[in-house]
């Protein structure tokens, strides 16, 4: 027996059946497809530098858009090191390029959560 689904994985690049949000990106206000990736959405309004690279500065832009690279990371609503292809685009959503590396947590802070984690 055969399943029939109106469900695709697949969707059509033109964004007229789901209109348009606003979000920002570095601080500017953009107009952007709704229900496509924050990287898909970002590439749609023209946007070719989504980071730079820790090492040189290098710019940066999704490459694989399949979340496998890493290149497409950028902050997101204050959280850094998102996988923009892998993430919704939502209005109001605050977007901004990720310069270089990203500090980690002080050592202090990561041992209190794992022993907490561990119930100690």
């Amino acid at each position: 027996m055969t399943v029939q689904s109106n469900h695709t994985l697949f969707r059509p690049l033109n964004g007229a059946e789901a209109g348009h949000v606003d979000i920002f990106f570095n601080d500017e206000t953009l107009s952007v497809p709704a229900g496509r990736s924050v990287a898909a959405a970002l590439f749609a309004a023209g946007i070719s530098r989504f980071r730079a690279t820790p090492v040189s500065g290098a710019p940066r832009a999704p490459y694989c858009m399949m979340g496998a690279c890493f290149e497409c990371l950028v902050e997101i609503d204050g959280v850094p090191s998102r996988q923009s292809c892998m993430v919704e685009v939502k209005a109001g959503m605050r977007v901004r390029s990720q310069e270089g590396a990203r500090d980690l947590p002080p050592s202090d802070s990561v041992d209190a959560s794992l022993e907490n984690a561990h119930g100690r």
